[in-house]
């Protein structure tokens, strides 16, 4: 029986997914040769040579084409439908695996209270990321606003294993059938904040939501998208997370706070004839108008 299915889900990661995958059978060779371990490239119809690198690996990795850009919810939605494991690990196609041992951190899951596990994370100079969170309500919205997040601890990197409200969904773990029960990852979120999400749901299922330093990986960030894409999904995120579990009086706070930080870097980017600033919000207050 396979214990543990690592999806990755590429779209255009044509220069990350030979490293990834290497780190990965440089390590698992035999547990994949003896299908303790199944790795998934999943694709989001990418317009580059990901297919044409993953091929490489049919050997040893399943590869799945989504027959398009599905978004980061959806596309593992549709590839968790194809795995076999006990566990399920997503796993950012910008990354690869840099210290630690993945089969470690399923021992986590012999407490049955624990639902979701994620690992350490590092940039490629070798920083810390900061992988886990508290909840996006209003007031954190607020502090995320003003720039207080990192001042105040909203987004944290622990020096040991602890219980957390969320992790990064870029090194995830999960058991499958509590993944399945809560109907995987929320697809009205194309890119971002999905991850808070299911984390929030496998709480309120009475689950434990942990973080781990016993893996880590190592991390290029933002390797299938750009800085605007990324605060416009945010935006749409933060807004709708509030809504879905928080709700109407939240979001509207939500809808507040972010709307008047967007309309004064619109007025800062007019003001200094920066474009970068007046198109990434002005695209961020439509996101959030909607």
């Amino acid at each position: 029986m396979v214990k543990l299915s690592i999806i990755i889900l590429t779209y255009n990661s044509e220069k990350y997914i030979d490293p990834l995958i290497q780190s990965l059978i440089k390590k698992y060779s035999e547990a994949i040769k003896s299908k303790e371990i199944e790795i998934l490239i999943v694709d989001n119809e990418s317009l580059d040579g990901t297919l044409t690198e993953a091929q490489k690996y049919k050997d040893d990795v399943k590869i799945i084409s989504n027959g398009g850009n599905f978004g980061y919810a959806k596309g593992n939605n549709l590839a968790f439908k194809k795995v076999d494991g006990e566990y399920v690990l997503f796993l950012n196609p910008d990354a690869k695996l840099y210290d630690g041992d993945l089969m470690e951190v399923l021992n986590l899951f012999d407490d049955e209270k624990v639902g979701v596990v994620g690992g350490r994370i590092i940039s490629l100079d070798g920083k810390k990321e900061l992988s886990c969170g508290k909840f996006y309500n209003p007031f954190n919205t607020l502090m995320l606003a003003l720039g207080l997040e990192d001042a105040i601890g909203l987004r944290f990197s622990p020096e040991r294993e602890m219980p957390v409200d969320f992790v990064s969904g870029g090194f995830m773990f999960v058991r499958c059938k509590l993944f399945e029960s809560i109907n995987g990852f929320d697809e009205n979120y194309f890119m971002y904040i999905e991850d808070s999400d299911l984390c929030y749901q496998v709480r309120k299922k009475g689950f434990v939501v942990k973080f781990s330093p016993k893996a880590t990986i190592q991390h290029v960030g933002q390797g299938s998208s750009n800085r605007t894409f990324a605060i416009v999904n945010i935006y749409k995120g933060l807004l709708y997370f509030n809504k879905k579990n928080l709700g109407s009086t939240a979001r509207l706070l939500v809808k507040l706070i972010l709307s008047i930080k967007a309309i004064l870097l619109v007025l800062v980017g007019k003001i200094m004839n920066n474009k970068y600033l007046e198109t990434t919000y002005n695209e961020a207050l439509k996101g959030i108008s909607k």
